[in-house]
């Protein structure tokens, strides 16, 4: 609803848990069928994720040689600074806190999108 809402031309690929971004992101299980080199051009990644948990995305992700340089950016409400410690020693690119108010969030997405996805 966030990039809807700042009307980017971004396709989006939205996953419900750990697993289901891991398959999406390696092209494995539901979406084995999906282009392999076709990579995302950003993952905006959260940790607290049912399953398998986003540190443990962000490891795998970084541990594979076509995802190792896919920008990541954690995107969660956790303010923990060992979590923001523990993203950026797995490879994070960037750590920031999802404000709770909507109009701060898609603020927040636009930001995100004009650093990390300059073309638009």
């Amino acid at each position: 609803m966030g990039f809807e809402r700042i009307n980017g031309p971004y396709q989006v690929q939205v996953a419900p848990d750990g697993e289901s971004a891991l398959d999406f992101l390696f092209a494995t299980g539901a979406h084995a069928d999906r282009h392999r080199n076709l990579q995302p051009n950003l993952v905006l990644l959260d940790l607290d994720l049912p399953g398998i948990d986003g540190f443990e995305v962000l490891r795998r992700l970084r541990q594979n040689p076509r995802c190792r340089n896919t920008p990541v950016v954690i995107l969660t409400t956790s303010d923990e600074h060992s979590d923001l410690l523990r993203s950026y020693l797995l490879g994070a690119d960037s750590y920031l806190c999802k404000p709770m108010d909507f109009d701060c969030f898609t603020d927040l997405l636009e930001q995100i999108t004009q650093r990390w996805l300059p073309s638009r």
